[in-house]
């Protein structure tokens, strides 16, 4: 069947949107009609060949949609289900066996590959051409798209769809390093380094599970107004203070018990380092490209016994942790949709360029006929 996808043929160049041949489900697969998918920071990332997905691909990682078709071997979803698009895992790795998916041992090849594991691809454009496809098994910046089952999450059908896609990555990424991985108990603290979708959406969990001190760290004063309109107690402009100093200062000079990293800058991360308490934690989810290094203090922390975590989706199990997350922003105690906005399809670029130049925390893209 035909299918109208933003395409990325070239190292940062916009996305064309195009007509593209979409091959027959495969057995474990789901065709998914998209309503909308959020724009996220790894789609930047791999177009401009950061992290080299094949090019041309349809990239896309956030994608909500209905279930249009199941291919035989599906048992989780059926056609007219609603349904979030998530991380893809093997799901038969000891890692997957054990809820750790997102450490899954083909994490790679299944998610920036850009073929499905037999090499070949869904998506062919009006030459007969291969595009990579199943960009994180789906490839949601498509009219339609074939998903690896393993990367479908399905929810209520009572709950305004189009706004759930960024549940499946950048919402999820940072929510899920505060309740999943760095699990800080009420009333302690922790900052929040980067301002963007993933450190507000870490604010947002930090709320939600009692933090008493939440420190939000930014060079946008903007951002840093939406992170105390959010919960956060505090914020620090990083464009002019010493924001370890600061830091110490808010907290009596003990420093912060967690600490997240989001921006994805080797220096930030070591003012997150330096701004901890003895036995801190620091959880990295911001990305950087392959080989960069950051340097520590080394001698004293011995005496601090602070520790580093990197993490990846946030540690989530999407199936379960979803949900979840749904289930508190309908409580109003989650509220991300403060962070969305709109755009339509046809206007995919300039969501990027608006994400790029700081004017939107996340864009979500809305197909055509979508409700």
């Amino acid at each position: 069947m035909k299918t109208v996808a933003a395409v990325a043929r070239e190292a940062g160049a916009e996305l064309s949107l195009e007509e593209l041949e979409l091959d027959d489900l495969r057995a474990t697969e789901v065709r998914v009609r998209m309503l909308a998918t959020g724009v996220c920071h790894t789609d930047a990332v791999v177009r401009d060949q950061i992290y080299p997905t094949p090019l041309p691909a349809v990239l896309g990682h956030e994608g909500a949609g209905v279930v249009e078709a199941v291919g035989s071997g599906v048992t989780t979803v059926a056609a007219g289900d609603h349904v979030v698009l998530s991380v893809n895992t093997c799901g038969t790795c000891r890692y997957c066996l054990t809820g750790e998916g997102t450490y899954c041992v083909e994490l790679y090849a299944k998610n920036f590959g850009g073929s499905r594991t037999d090499q070949t691809t869904s998506l062919t454009d009006g030459e007969g051409h291969r595009v990579s496809s199943h960009f994180f098994g789906q490839s949601s910046f498509a009219q339609y798209a074939n998903v690896d089952e393993r990367a479908v999450v399905p929810v209520d059908e009572d709950v305004p769809l189009a706004l759930m896609g960024p549940l499946g990555c950048g919402i999820q990424t940072g929510a899920g390093a505060v309740m999943n991985t760095l699990r800080p108990q009420a009333g302690t603290s922790i900052a929040v380094f980067g301002a963007g979708a993933v450190g507000l959406s870490a604010v947002l969990a930090a709320v939600a599970v009692g933090c008493g001190t939440i420190i939000a760290v930014d060079v946008n004063t903007e951002r840093l107004d939406l992170a105390r309109s959010l919960g956060a107690t505090h914020t620090v402009d990083a464009g002019t203070l010493d924001v370890a100093e600061t830091i110490m200062s808010l907290t009596g000079g003990a420093g912060v018990d967690q600490a997240l990293e989001t921006s994805g800058l080797s220096p930030v991360l070591r003012q997150a380092v330096d701004s901890l308490a003895v036995r801190g934690t620091v959880g990295v989810v911001g990305a950087q490209p392959p080989g960069t290094e950051t340097a520590f203090e080394t001698g004293l922390s011995m005496t601090r016994g602070w520790s580093l975590r990197m993490i990846i989706e946030g540690d989530s199990v999407p199936q379960v942790f979803i949900p979840r997350l749904i289930e508190l922003w309908r409580q109003g105690r989650f509220p991300f949709d403060r962070l969305v906005r709109e755009y339509p399809f046809d206007q995919i670029n300039e969501a990027f360029a608006a994400s790029e130049r700081g004017d939107v925390i996340k864009p979500v893209v809305r197909f055509p006929d979508a409700p």
